[in-house]
């Protein structure tokens, strides 16, 4: 290990590589609540996080693991499930008295069209204001699941449907 005056020790996280400090440091001088989305091979993770000085706090937080209490039959992990992940966290935060967030992928690559963009255009859709170009959110076949209805037709031929109305239980629950 190297040693010497000049020598500077990584902080921790960013040696394991967690976390992108200087990212990081750019949105929180935003002074925003950071709507940070978190994908695992299994599921969707969206949480609103405030960054105060003791350290952050998560104010509203959404699992795809919950869309099951709202009709939704099909995976947890793909894109159909992030977005109404995306509009279940909307609702919860609005109901909650945020109306604005900006958003933090993590580590995550920023590929258009990806899971954590079709959590995003949940979000706008339901009515949470998050700055983003229209050009990275995943088309509209992609977010009601007509891809996996037509490689998989056999295990999700009603994914479509059972999108939309998902979609409108959710939205029931804003206030």
């Amino acid at each position: 290990m190297a040693s010497g005056p000049r020598y500077f020790v990584p902080f921790r996280r960013r040696h394991e590589g967690k976390t992108d400090y200087y990212s990081r440091m750019r949105l929180l001088l935003s002074e925003k609540p950071r709507m940070v989305v978190r994908k695992t091979n299994r599921q969707i993770i969206i949480q609103l996080v405030d960054a105060t000085l003791e350290g952050d706090l998560t104010r509203v937080a959404a699992y795809s693991n919950e869309l099951e209490g709202y009709g939704f039959t099909g995976a947890m992990g793909n894109t159909p499930a992030a977005y109404l992940t995306g509009m279940l966290f909307a609702v919860r935060a609005r109901n909650a008295g945020y109306e604005e967030a900006i958003l933090d992928i993590g580590l995550t690559r920023s590929t258009p069209g990806g899971k954590v963009f079709g959590a995003l255009k949940g979000a706008v859709d339901a009515g949470l204001e998050v700055p983003h170009g229209e050009s990275i959110l995943p088309g509209d076949d992609r977010i009601k699941g007509a891809h996996i209805a037509a490689y998989a037709p056999e295990r999700a031929a009603d994914l479509v449907a059972n999108v939309e109305q998902a979609a409108e239980a959710i939205m029931k629950e804003l206030k």
